[in-house]
Order: C-alpha cells, then structure tokens, then sequence
C-alpha cells in the first residue's frame, strides 16, 4: 500500500511540474495577451504594440529595485523609442494612488497598466511574476526573447534588433 501511494505521489509531482512548464512563458513563444487599465482608464493592449520590440515590465510603486530599475529604462527608451522601441509596464499596485504618484515621480513616459492584486493578480500568477521586478524582452514578432536582462544585456539586444 506504501508502495502504492508513493507512485501515485511521484506521478502527481511529475505531472503538475509538465503542466507548469507547460504554462510558463517560453523562449520563442508567443507572449501572453495582457488588456489592462491605464491612469486614464483606457484599456491598454500589450498585442497593440506587435511590430515593435517590446519590454514588458511588471513592477509596483513600493518596490525599491523596481523604481531604481525605472531610471535605467527610462534611458534606454529615450535612446531607442524612435527606433521601435516601446515598454509596456505591468503595475501590481493595489493603491492607484500610489501607482500614480510613482510614474510621475519616476517621470515615467511609456505605457503603463495596473492589475492590482500583488503577485496573486490574474497577469502577475499567468506570466509566473514570483519577483519584482520582472522584465520580458519581446521582439517585432510578439514573440518572447528573453527575461530579466541586465541593463547593459537590453542596450545590447536593442542595438541588435533595432
């Protein structure tokens, strides 16, 4: 009987690790659809921007790495935007009104939805966001390139692809 339940147990393992690495976004994939709110209230489409390499950003107001990282992307899209470069950034905020004080703040230009709820919001728990910040590199295709790429790894593959 312990035999038993100790196979079932294994089984039961092997599969929730293939369904997870199933679901997870992958290298050459096609990104997962993102339709959020912006601050105007707007519906905001992450497939909108197909065409273009995209930076796709999730982060949250309280988040100290994350407003530090804003400067470095703030940069990189001044640098690159004319040249078809756009970032789409995912705030998991649940205080608008702290989501809205930090983009001005952080003089943040680029397009910005908010799915409230922390990491167990809908967006963060489908994309596998377990830290913030979290960054995916999307190319024109809209398909996945990359994840989590240092600031000096994004200006190289932006050099590349654009």
């Amino acid at each position: 009987m312990i035999r038993l339940f100790k196979s079932f147990l294994v089984l039961s393992i092997l599969l929730l690790i293939a369904q997870i690495s199933n679901a997870q976004p992958k290298q050459g994939k096609e990104a997962f659809e993102i339709a959020l709110p912006s601050l105007s209230g707007d519906t905001l489409k992450l497939s909108s921007l197909k065409g273009k390499v995209v930076l796709l950003d999730f982060w949250a107001s309280w988040c100290g790495p994350c407003r530090s990282a804003n400067k470095d992307i703030g940069k990189l899209y001044a640098k690159f935007k004319e040249k078809g470069f756009e970032v789409f950034s995912v705030s998991l905020d649940d205080n608008i009104s702290a989501w809205e004080k930090a983009v001005k703040k952080d003089k943040i230009t680029w397009q910005q939805v908010n799915d409230n709820g922390g990491r167990d919001a809908k967006t963060a728990q489908q994309w596998y966001v377990d830290a913030l910040p979290t960054t995916y590199l999307i190319g024109k295709d809209g398909k996945l390139l990359a994840m989590d790429l240092s600031e000096k790894q994004l200006e190289k593959a932006l050099k590349d692809l654009l």
